[in-house]
C-alpha cells in the first residue's frame, strides 16, 4: 500500500466567506517539502506560530474541525483536509487570511479542482502507513465508529446515518477511497442541517455564511440535492478530513454510526496512541527513519554522551521522533542515585536538544552549521526514567527567525509523560 508522498505543483488561490464567520478570506494553497505535512499560516496574524493538521492540535468546536496552536486558531478546516485525503496531498502549505477556512460552495469539489489546477507531484519519500491489527471503538452517546482489521490495502469507509427530522431518512453509503472515487463519489457533497436546526443555530451565531446553494437543508421541501444521499455522503467527507489528523495513510474498515466531529477526533486520539505504541515494532511502514550510523554521520557527539540510539520519525525540518534505550550499563547510574538508578532530568533535556539538533540542520540554509543550545523553558519533569525503559523524544519548530530557532520537546516512557521543556537554539558556522 506504500506510495510516494505528493504536494502541488505550483501555488494556487482562492477567496470565500467562512460558512459560520460569514467573513471575507483568503487562502494560497502552496507546495511544501517532503514530511512537512499540512500546515496552516495565518498571515493576518504577525509572528503567529503555524498550525499543523495534526489530532495533538486538535480543539473541540461544535459542528466544525478546530486546530489551536498557542494563541493561534483555524477552523472548518474539514472539507479541505477531506480533499487533501481524497486526493493524496501530503504536503502543503496553507496560507490564511483569517481564523475559519472559507465555506465555497459547501463540499470539497472547489479544493479538488484548485489541487487540478495546480497539479501534483510526487516526492522522494514515502507517506506513512497505519495497518489496523485489532478493532478499535469509540462511542459518545447514540454515535459509534469501529475501525477493522481489513485484507484489502487500503481504507474502507461505512457511514450509517439517522437524522432526528420528521420525513428524513438516514441511509448508509460505503466506499473504498482512492482519488477517483473520491472525486466521483464524495467531494462534491455539501454541508447540511436540520430544518428544524436552523433557527437555533442561527441563534447561536453560527451558518452567518450560509447560503440556499452552500447548505442542504434537510426537511425543507424547496431543497434540492444534488445527488442521491447526499448528507451521509457529507459525512463520510466530514470523517475523511478529520482521518486526515493522523498524520498517515489508514489501512483498515471503518464502520461510522451517527458519529460526527467529536467521535471522528475520538478514534484518531486512539489510532495515534495504537501507532506510537507499535512504530518502535516495525508494524508502521516508514522510510524516514535514521540508525545509530547515520546519526553519527549527523551529530558531533559521541559515547558517553550520544542520547539518541535511533531516530524512527523524520517530517522534513519541522518534527522528529527518535529513540533512547535507558540501560543500567550507563555510566551515569554509577554516581546518580545507584542504589535507584535514576536517569537525570538534565541529560534527558540533552537527548531533546541532540535530537532537535539533527531535525534543525536538515533545512537547506542550516547545512554545515551546528545548533547551539542557547536557553531552556518551561521545563517539567514529569516521572523516573530507569533501566530497562525505552524513553521516546519528539521534538517539533514552533518558530523560526533568521539564525534563532525555538522548538518544543517532550519525552514519554510507554506512553508515560516524563518530561517536556521549549528550547531555543542559536545556529552558527561549523
Amino acid at each position: 500500500m506504500t506510495r510516494r508522498q505528493r504536494t502541488l505543483r505550483t501555488a494556487v488561490e482562492v477567496t470565500g466567506i467562512g460558512l459560520h464567520s460569514g467573513l471575507s478570506v483568503n487562502v494560497r494553497l502552496l507546495p511544501a517539502g517532503t514530511g512537512s505535512g499540512i500546515e496552516f499560516v495565518r498571515t493576518d496574524m504577525q509572528d503567529a506560530p503555524s498550525v499543523p493538521a495534526h489530532i495533538t492540535y486538535h480543539s473541540p468546536k461544535d459542528r466544525r474541525t478546530r486546530l489551536v496552536r498557542g494563541g493561534t486558531e483555524v477552523e472548518t478546516v474539514e472539507h479541505l483536509l477531506a480533499a487533501c485525503h481524497g486526493m493524496g496531498i501530503d504536503n502543503l502549505r496553507v496560507e490564511i487570511s483569517g481564523s475559519e477556512f472559507p465555506g465555497l460552495d459547501g463540499s470539497a469539489m472547489p479544493v479538488v479542482e484548485l489541487f487540478k489546477q495546480a497539479g501534483v507531484v510526487d516526492q522522494r519519500e514515502e507517506r506513512k502507513v497505519f495497518r489496523v491489527l485489532e478493532p478499535v471503538y469509540v462511542r459518545d452517546g447514540s454515535a459509534t465508529l469501529v475501525a477493522l482489521p481489513t485484507d484489502r490495502e487500503g481504507l474502507t469507509l461505512q457511514y450509517v446515518a439517522a437524522f432526528d427530522e420528521p420525513g428524513v431518512d438516514g441511509g448508509s453509503f460505503q466506499m473504498e477511497v482512492d482519488p477517483s472515487t473520491f472525486e466521483r463519489e464524495i467531494a462534491s457533497a455539501r454541508t447540511f442541517c436540520l430544518a428544524s436546526e436552523v433557527e437555533e443555530l442561527q441563534a447561536a451565531g453560527l451558518g452567518k455564511g450560509a447560503t440556499r446553494e452552500n447548505t442542504v437543508v434537510l426537511g425543507d421541501p424547496d431543497t434540492k440535492l444534488r445527488m442521491p444521499g447526499e448528507a451521509v455522503r457529507h459525512k463520510i467527507l466530514d470523517l475523511l478530513g478529520d482521518l486526515q489528523l493522523l498524520g498517515a495513510d489508514l489501512c483498515a474498515h471503518v464502520i461510522a454510526t451517527r458519529s460526527g466531529h467529536k467521535t471522528n477526533a475520538m478514534l484518531v486520539r486512539r489510532l495515534l496512541d495504537m501507532m506510537q505504541e507499535e512504530e518502535t515494532g516495525g508494524l508502521v511502514q516508514r522510510e524516514s527513519g535514521m540508525d545509530v550510523r547515520e546519526i553519527l554521520r549527523q551529530l558531533p557527539h559521541r559515547y558517553p554522551f550520544l542520547m539518541i540510539d535511533r531516530v524512527i520519525e523524520v517530517e522534513g525540518y519541522r518534527r522528529a521522533v527518535g529513540i533512547k534505550n535507558v540501560s543500567i550499563n550507563e555510566p551515569y547510574f554509577q554516581g546518580h542515585f545507584p542504589d535507584r538508578p535514576l536517569m537525570p532530568g538534565v541529560l534527558q533535556l540533552e537527548a531533546m536538544a541532540q535530537l532537535a539538533g539533527m531535525l534543525l540542520l536538515r533545512k537547506l540554509e542550516y547545512s554545515g552549521k551546528l545548533a547551539v543550545l542557547w536557553s531552556i523553558d518551561k521545563v517539567k519533569l514529569r516521572g523516573g526514567v530507569t533501566p530497562g525503559d525505552q524513553l521516546r523524544i519528539e521534538v517539533e519548530t514552533m518558530r523560526s527567525k533568521g539564525e534563532t530557532v525555538q522548538v518544543r520537546g517532550q519525552g514519554t516512557v510507554a506512553g508515560r509523560p516524563v518530561c517536556e521543556a521549549v528550547l531555543m537554539f542559536t545556529m552558527i558556522e561549523a
